[in-house]
C-alpha cells in the first residue's frame, strides 16, 4: 500500500496546537482560563521547536537530489509560515479580545503602553530593590568572548551609543526565573494594573548601562535543541544523566525569537554574533514565554474561572474500607480526573501497610514532584515489603526528577531498575503481591496515564483494578522480563495471551483484530472500529485501516494531536472519520474498540499508534472483560463521539470542521456529560 497518502505528522500537530488556540478565542470559556489557553499553546510551541524543529533544519541541510532538497526546503517553509499565522492568531486574540476583557472587569495588563506617572515611582523603587541584583548587563564585543544564552531565558538586546559617541550592543538578561513574571501594581479599586517583570526593566534600562545612552532595547530568546542521547551502559548513570542535562540546555539553537520591532542593522548584528542562520530567526511580538500566563495574577478575585467540578466517589469504594479486599469480588474501573485520585493513593498505602503484602512492583515513567505514590512505596519497603520499582530514566524532561526519587527510593531499600537499552518503559502498570492461606493473591492495576497525582487533576484517563488472574499472571511475566533487561527477541518463550505489549504482539494483534473486523464486514455482518488516542502516525496500522475502510468497515477515530491518516478520500478512507476534542481537561485516555458483530473487545493503555510506541518502547493494552465495565466504558466513548460543542473533525485536507447536531440531538459537551452521569450514579 505504498501509495497511500499521509499528512506530515509536524502539520499535523501544529494543527493540534491551533485547536489549543482555538479555546483561548472561544467566548464560552472563562477570560481567565482562555489565559491559560494561550499558556499551553506558547507552552506547546516552545517544545515544538526543542524537539521537532531540529530535525527538521538538519533535513533542509542534508545533501541530496534536487527534488529532496526541494522537497525538505518546501516543507520548513511551510512550518514557518504556519507558525508565523499561529502566532499572528495569539497576538490578535490577546489584543483584540483578551486585554479589552480584562479592562472590562477592572484591570488592565500594561502592554507596549506607556507606564503612568503614578506608577513610575513604586516602578523605580521595585527596580533597586528587587531587580537589580539579578540584573547581568554586558556589553558585546565583535571580537570578544561569544555568550551562550540559556535555553528559553529572555533577554534584551540593548542599542546604546557610549561616552565616546559610538554605536554599541549589550544584552541584558530578564529574570523570570527568580522573579515572578508580572508585577501587581497599586491603585485605587475601580482600576487595577498588572505590569511585565520585563516592562520593570525597560522603564529603567538606562540604570543598567551607567554611562551609556540607550537608544533602544528589544526583547530575545533563544531555543536550543533537546535531543539528547542517553547511553545504556557507560558509567555512572546519575553523573551521565546531569551532565546530558547541561548539555541539553546548551544544546545547538533552533529558534532565535526576536522583537520585530528590532532595526536590520541589530538583527544582523545578532545573527553575526551568535552565529545564527536565517531558518532560525523567527519574528515574533514584544514580550515573549507567554507560558508565564499560567500565572496571570488576579488582584481581588475578578477573573472568571470554571466553575468547580470536585472530584467524585466511586459507588462501589466510597464505604469499601479496602481496596485490595472490594476487587477480589470484581473488576473496578476508574476514570479521571472525573473521579477521585484518592483510590489510587490508597491502592498503594493499603499494600505498604498490609501485613499480608509480601511484594509490590510499579513502573513509572513521570514521577510527580511531590509524589505520596513514590512515599507510599518507600513506606512499603521500610515495612518490610520487597519493593522493585522500574524508573524510566529517559522520559523526556522528567529526566533528573525521577532520578531524584530513584535515588530516595534506594536509600530506602526500593530495588531500583533503570533503563532497558535501546527501549524507553512507557506501561503504565503496578502489581501488588500478598498472602492468602498458602496461596498467593494477585492485585494489578492497570493505566492509560502516568502514576502522578498531580497530572491526574487535568488530564482524562482510565485505571482498572483488577485481580484477574489471566491479566495479573501476564503482569508478573512481564515485570520478569522488565527485570531481566533482556530483548524481546532473547525472550523467545515469552507468550502473552490476554495483555497486548509492545516488542511482543501488540502490533500483530491488532492488526489481526483490524483483519477480523474486515472479515466480519465481508460475511455480511457487524463491522466497526473506534479508536481514542492521542496520537496517530505508524504507517502500517494506517494502512491496515485504510483497507478496513475499503472494505466498507466503518472506522471512527478520536485523535487528540498528530495524526497522519487522511479522511474521507473515495477509494481509501472514505469510511473513516477523525475527531478531535480540546476542552478543560487534556484528553489522554488511550482506548481501542473492536465491535466483533455485537460481541465487542475492548482495550485500553499507554500505546498509542506511532512508530517510537509500537517498536521502540514497552507498552501495554489491557482488556476489559467484566461486561458492566465494558459496557460503561462503551457508553462514555459514545458521549465523546456525540460531543458538537468542543469536537471537531478533520478533512481531507486536514482543515479543522465544527461538528453538527442532529435534528433531534441537543448540545453535547462530553467532558461535562462524563462528569455529571457519573455524579447520577451515587
Amino acid at each position: 500500500m505504498a501509495s497511500f497518502q499521509y499528512f506530515n505528522r509536524d502539520i499535523s500537530w501544529l494543527g493540534f496546537n491551533e485547536r489549543v488556540l482555538l479555546e483561548a478565542k472561544n467566548p464560552e470559556v472563562p477570560l481567565y482560563e482562555r489565559f491559560r489557553f494561550l499558556s499551553i499553546f506558547s507552552s506547546n510551541l516552545d517544545e515544538f521547536f526543542r524537539v521537532r524543529y531540529p530535525g527538521l533544519l538538519a533535513l533542509h541541510l542534508l545533501p541530496g537530489t534536487p527534488d529532496e532538497q526541494a522537497a525538505a526546503a518546501g516543507l520548513l517553509k511551510t512550518i514557518q509560515e504556519k507558525v508565523d499565522s499561529l502566532q499572528q492568531a495569539f497576538g490578535e486574540i490577546l489584543t483584540g479580545e483578551l486585554l479589552p476583557g480584562l479592562r472590562e472587569r477592572g484591570l488592565q495588563l500594561y502592554y507596549g503602553q506607556a507606564l503612568q506617572s503614578e506608577h513610575e515611582k513604586y516602578v523605580t523603587d521595585l527596580f533597586y530593590s528587587k531587580v537589580l541584583s539579578f540584573l547581568r548587563p554586558v556589553i558585546l564585543e565583535e571580537q570578544g568572548q561569544e555568550i551562550a544564552l540559556q535555553n528559553n531565558a529572555l533577554y534584551f538586546i540593548v542599542q546604546l551609543t557610549s561616552p565616546e559617541g559610538k554605536n554599541r550592543y549589550g544584552l541584558l538578561n530578564i529574570p523570570a526565573g527568580n522573579l515572578p513574571r508580572f508585577v501587581s501594581l497599586p491603585g485605587n479599586a475601580g482600576l487595577r494594573h498588572i505590569l511585565f517583570l520585563d516592562d520593570v526593566i525597560r522603564f529603567n534600562i538606562d540604570k543598567a548601562f551607567p554611562g551609556y545612552t540607550v537608544q533602544g532595547c528589544y526583547c530575545v530568546k533563544m531555543t536550543r535543541n533537546a535531543d539528547i542521547n542517553l547511553a545504556d551502559e557507560w558509567g555512572e548513570l546519575e553523573e551521565q544523566i546531569r551532565q546530558l542535562i547541561l548539555a541539553r540546555e546548551g544544546g545547538t539553537p533552533t529558534r532565535f525569537l526576536y522583537e520585530g520591532e528590532m532595526p536590520e542593522a541589530a538583527r544582523l548584528f545578532v545573527m553575526q554574533y551568535f552565529r545564527l542562520n536565517e531558518q532560525e530567526l523567527i519574528e515574533g511580538s514584544r514580550y515573549h514565554n507567554l507560558k508565564d500566563f499560567a500565572e496571570l495574577p488576579d488582584p481581588g478575585g475578578k477573573l472568571p474561572c470554571y466553575p468547580s467540578r470536585p472530584p467524585l466517589e466511586h459507588p462501589e469504594l466510597r464505604n469499601l474500607v479496602s481496596i485490595g479486599d472490594a476487587v477480589k469480588n470484581s473488576d473496578i474501573l476508574l476514570h479521571l480526573p472525573y473521579q477521585s485520585y484518592n483510590y489510587i493513593l490508597r491502592f498503594f498505602n493499603e499494600a505498604a501497610i498490609d501485613p499480608r503484602v509480601r511484594e509490590i512492583s510499579v513502573t513509572l515513567y513521570r514521577v510527580a514532584t511531590d509524589s505520596h505514590i513514590a512515599n507510599a512505596l518507600i513506606s512499603a519497603a521500610r515495612n518490610g515489603k520487597s519493593v522493585t520499582v522500574f524508573v524510566e530514566l529517559k522520559a523526556r524532561f522528567d529526566e533528573i526528577n525521577n532520578l531524584n526519587w530513584a535515588n530516595k527510593m534506594k536509600e530506602a531499600g526500593v530495588r531500583i531498575v533503570y533503563s532497558i537499552p535501546e527501549m524507553k518503559v512507557h506501561a503504565k502498570i503496578a502489581l501488588v503481591k500478598r498472602k492468602s492461606g498458602w496461596k498467593a493473591e494477585y492485585l494489578g492495576l492497570l493505566s492509560t496515564g502516568n502514576f502522578n497525582e498531580n497530572t491526574a487533576r487535568f488530564y482524562t484517563d482510565h485505571l482498572l483494578i483488577t485481580a484477574d488472574k489471566r491479566i495479573t499472571r501476564e503482569m508478573d511475566l512481564l515485570f520478569s522480563y522488565l527485570l531481566s533487561r533482556e530483548q524481546p527477541e532473547e525472550y523467545g518463550f515469552m507468550k502473552f495471551d490476554h495483555l497486548l505489549v509492545s516488542r511482543f504482539n501488540l502490533t500483530q494483534s491488532l492488526e489481526q483484530l483490524i483483519k477480523r473486523e474486515i472479515a466480519h464486514k465481508k460475511a455480511g455482518k457487524d463491522a466497526r472500529i473506534t479508536i481514542k488516542i492521542n496520537n496517530l502516525q505508524e504507517s502500517h496500522l494506517i494502512d491496515c485501516l485504510y483497507e478496513a475502510s475499503n472494505a466498507g468497515v466503518e472506522v471512527r477515530l478520536m485523535v487528540r494531536g498528530i495524526c497522519c491518516l487522511i479522511p474521507g478520500v473515495g477509494g481509501m478512507s472514505d469510511h473513516i472519520t477523525v475527531y478531535r476534542i480540546v476542552d478543560r481537561y487534556l484528553e489522554h485516555g488511550r482506548v481501542f474498540v473492536f465491535h466483533n458483530n455485537g460481541e465487542p473487545d475492548l482495550f485500553m493503555g499507554s500505546a498509542d499508534l506511532m512508530d517510537r510506541n509500537l517498536h521502540r518502547r514497552i507498552e501495554v493494552l489491557f482488556p476489559l472483560y467484566d461486561k458492566k465495565l465494558k459496557a460503561e466504558m462503551l457508553q462514555l466513548m459514545e458521549l465523546q463521539f456525540r460531543d458538537n460543542i468542543q469536537a471537531v473533525s478533520l478533512d481531507r485536507d486536514g482543515k479543522m470542521q465544527p461538528t453538527l447536531k442532529g435534528e433531534k440531538e441537543g448540545p453535547v459537551q462530553s467532558q461535562l456529560e462524563i462528569y455529571e452521569r457519573l455524579g447520577a450514579r451515587l
